[in-house]
This record gives C-alpha cells, structure tokens and sequence, in this order.
C-alpha cells in the first residue's frame, strides 16, 4: 500500500487524469522503489514532474505519447522511446503533450535503493548513470532518450499479467525491473573481461542460488533473500545468474517446479492439482499453461505419455 505522503502526492500530480495510472508494484516511501503503468488522454497539456520524487532516478518506458523532461537539458520522449533522469532535492519541469494517448512505465528509485542495489557493480555502470547514482556532486541528470529495445517491449508487455502468487510478485516485478533497466546500466564493452576470481565468485553465488531455490519451490525466497544468502546485492546476482545460466532467476524457479511436478505426475502418487499446490501454484490454470509451455504436454495428459516425453 501507498504511505498517506506518497499517495497524496501521486494524486495531486494525476488529478486530472484520476484513473490514468497504477501502482504495480512496490512503495517509493517505504521500499525506495515503485513500478507504475500511466495509460491516459488529456485535453490540456499535463505537468508530469509533479510526480517525480526527490533524490530519485526515474527510468521511463514510453510507449505512445509525446512528453519532455528537463530545461536546459531537455530530453524529448516519443512513442517506443525510453530514457531515464535523476533528480536533487529541486524539482524538474516535465510535461506531456494535450490531445495525445500517453501510455508508458516509469520504474522510480530513491538514490539509496539504487546504490544498495548496484554496489557491486559500480566500475560496470554506464558512466552518465554511474554519476546519477554515485554523484560525487549532487545535480540533476538527464539522459537522453533511445529507442525502445524488442527486448524491453517484450517485458513491458507481460507487467500487467504477473504471477498470482503475492509472494512470487516480489522477486517477478524486481527480475522485469532490471530486464527493463539493462538496456541503460551498463558500459558497452563485454561483460565477461573479469577476472577468473571474479567469475569464481560468481560461479559460487549461482551454484548456491540454485541450492536455495530448490530447497522450497512453494515457497521461495525473494530475490533480496538471495542476495543476502549469497552475499552480493539482488541485481548483482540477477545480473550473474542470467549471464550464467541464459534464464532469469523467475524463468529458472519455474523450470525447476515444471520439473519436480512432472516428477510427481510420473510417479503415479500426486494428482495434478496435488502436484501444482507441492510445487506452489494455487491455480490450476496457470500451472497447466506454464506445465504445457515447460514440458510439452498437458499436465492431465503427462502421466499416460511420460514414456515418450521427457522434461524440455
């Protein structure tokens, strides 16, 4: 739930607009992290800075609409273009075009948060973000906008269909955050010109991700959790396991519970709803589509075709 403070504020900055956005994810006051879908019309230009938050960096994802962020340096978003910008304590002018259909994502951190979040991974940083970040003087930043990515389309289209599970949301919305973000954080030279100790380490935090992941498969630990086990920050390890597995952790966790349900099926003692609740799925649909997508065959259907099919 949104703190009085924040919720007073996001209301003041849409009230023309009442019903043209929505808090997916997270508490910017309480978390230091907020994930919000805008989907509106207006018949007069609207002040869209009134929502940013100060100490922030804010990316946005904007899929139709003409907006700008910024003054002297003025950043000018255009359908399928994304971008980011950091603020002090002062505001920054922002605003979105009257007449046009505004439909974007804006993903908004405190500067903390972020700075917890990519410690490890500072020296990688893009510079430009690495100094709204890590500021060695505070001043605000704004970069300059790109095109969407095929990538970045892709999950901005899965954030209004998250897992049911409010636990599994957790750790889902923070994996989409850092996919949506990758396109930005990172200096374009090749992620793997570390050190063979770095990539050791890295290996080590993988392999006992996976441990703890397998350990309880209704009931995982969130993505902080992990971090906290394996002893770097949630975006580090994302960033690692992804690179070293070639899934996310979310896409990892549903293959190690599309598996052991199998397992289940295979043995002859669990029915398929007894199966998808061991595994951590209060649905039947949604384990049937995600059963399907993993093993290849209709969960009701797998025990009588477990010999001729095997776990993809």
């Amino acid at each position: 739930m949104l703190s009085i403070n924040a919720a007073a504020a996001e209301r003041s900055a849409w009230r023309t607009v009442p019903r043209g956005w929505r808090r997916l994810y997270g508490d910017f006051d309480r978390l230091g992290v907020s994930v919000d879908w805008h989907d509106f019309q207006t018949e007069r230009p609207l002040d869209w800075g009134l929502s940013f938050h100060p100490r922030s960096v804010e990316f946005c994802l904007n899929l139709e609409g003409r907006g700008a962020v910024g003054a002297r340096a003025r950043a000018d978003y255009v359908s399928g273009s994304a971008g980011y910008y950091a603020l002090t304590d002062e505001p920054l002018q922002a605003s979105r075009e009257a007449g046009d259909r505004h439909r974007f994502v804006t993903l908004e951190f405190s500067r903390e948060h972020l700075q917890k979040q990519l410690a490890d991974c500072e020296a990688d940083l893009d510079p430009q973000l690495r100094a709204a970040v890590f500021p060695e003087k505070e001043r605000s930043i704004v970069s300059l906008t790109r095109p969407m990515s095929s990538e970045q389309f892709g999950v901005v289209g899965t954030l209004l269909q998250p897992p049911v599970s409010k636990m599994a949301q957790s750790l889902w919305y923070q994996s989409k955050a850092l996919e949506l973000m990758a396109h930005f954080l990172f200096a374009p030279k090749d992620p793997e010109l570390f050190c063979m100790r770095q990539k050791r380490v890295a290996r080590d935090r993988v392999a006992r991700t996976k441990e703890l992941l397998a350990r309880d498969l209704a009931q995982p630990p969130t993505l902080e959790m992990l971090g906290r086990e394996v002893g770097c920050s949630p975006f580090y390890l994302s960033r690692s396991f992804s690179r070293e597995v070639g899934l996310t952790i979310p896409q990892y966790l549903r293959k190690l519970r599309m598996e052991r349900a199998a397992e289940l099926l295979r043995m002859g003692r669990h029915n398929v709803t007894e199966a998808a609740t061991e595994v951590g799925y209060s649905s039947l649909s949604h384990f049937s589509k995600a059963f399907c997508e993993t093993i290849g065959c209709c969960p009701v259907l797998y025990p009588m075709a477990k010999n001729v099919i095997e776990p993809r």
